[in-house]
């Protein structure tokens, strides 16, 4: 199966799935995955808040996250790979056969990289980004934001 284009995120119930501080840690872990992956991201929160794209990730609110991930959903499915990423029971039946589901626990647990990586990323020196200068990190995160 190919793998998806597109992924639909479920805000705060990958929020509570996950062992984030608040909002901005999550938006930046997706803002990472979606461009390292070459996809587009939309992860929409219940509430209120501002709208922003980083990068290939659209960062949105709306009073009814299910029902705009839902929309989103079914615009998407015919012209593109989607992924759904939520454990909304509600989310998953009604986005469609066509879509690619899977819940937050396991997208998280997906994500993490295996000690393994981290040890040999790190190597002697500490972390790779310890070893960069102030103006080399920032254009790196620029660049991770599309900018």
């Amino acid at each position: 199966m190919a793998e998806p284009t597109l992924y639909l995120f479920d805000g705060y119930n990958l929020l509570h799935a996950g062992d984030f501080g608040d909002r901005s840690e999550l938006i930046d872990l997706l803002a990472s995955f979606v461009a390292a992956s070459g996809v587009r991201g939309v992860l929409v929160f219940d509430g209120v808040g501002e709208n922003r794209e980083i990068g290939p990730l659209a960062v949105r609110y709306a009073d009814h996250a299910d029902d705009v991930l839902e929309r989103l959903a079914a615009e998407h499915r015919r012209s593109e790979l989607v992924c759904v990423v939520s454990s909304d029971a509600a989310v998953v039946r009604t986005s469609g056969q066509e879509v690619r589901k899977v819940g937050s626990r396991q997208f998280l647990s997906e994500l993490a990289p295996p000690v393994h990586m981290e040890t040999e990323q790190r190597g002697a020196g500490g972390r790779i980004r310890d070893g960069l200068d102030p103006e080399t990190r920032e254009k790196l995160e620029r660049l991770r934001r599309g900018e």
